[in-house]
């Protein structure tokens, strides 16, 4: 619910500087990728912590942040109103953001290890 409320957050102080390009979605699916990353490198290193807690994180907080479901939603939004290049560059950068994001978050933590 934290993860969710802060997602909100970010879409009601981001979406309004650049109408039609939805950045809080982009800056929480960005975001929530590295904070995985870290997370997932940070637990994977501690095997006592339990599995209980990994959930808590990264399924709970980091999954209540980020967002498939309206990242598609805004996606298609932009295909239907025959934006085709933003819908893909939309696409590309929630998708790609968040898959180079998780492997620094994984690196940072491992620099710093």
């Amino acid at each position: 619910m934290l993860g969710a409320w802060l997602r909100w957050g970010l879409g009601l102080w981001l979406n309004p500087r650049f109408p039609g390009v939805p950045l809080g979605t982009l800056a929480a699916n960005v975001a929530g990728g590295y904070l995985v990353g870290v997370a997932v490198a940070w637990i994977s290193a501690r095997p006592e912590i339990p599995p209980e807690w990994r959930l808590f994180v990264v399924t709970g907080f980091l999954g209540g942040l980020t967002t498939f479901s309206t990242f598609s939603a805004e996606s298609v939004g932009m295909m239907l109103r025959g934006e085709y290049g933003w819908a893909a560059l939309h696409t590309t950068w929630h998708l790609g953001g968040s898959i180079v994001a998780t492997a620094l978050g994984i690196l940072t933590y491992r620099a710093l290890a």
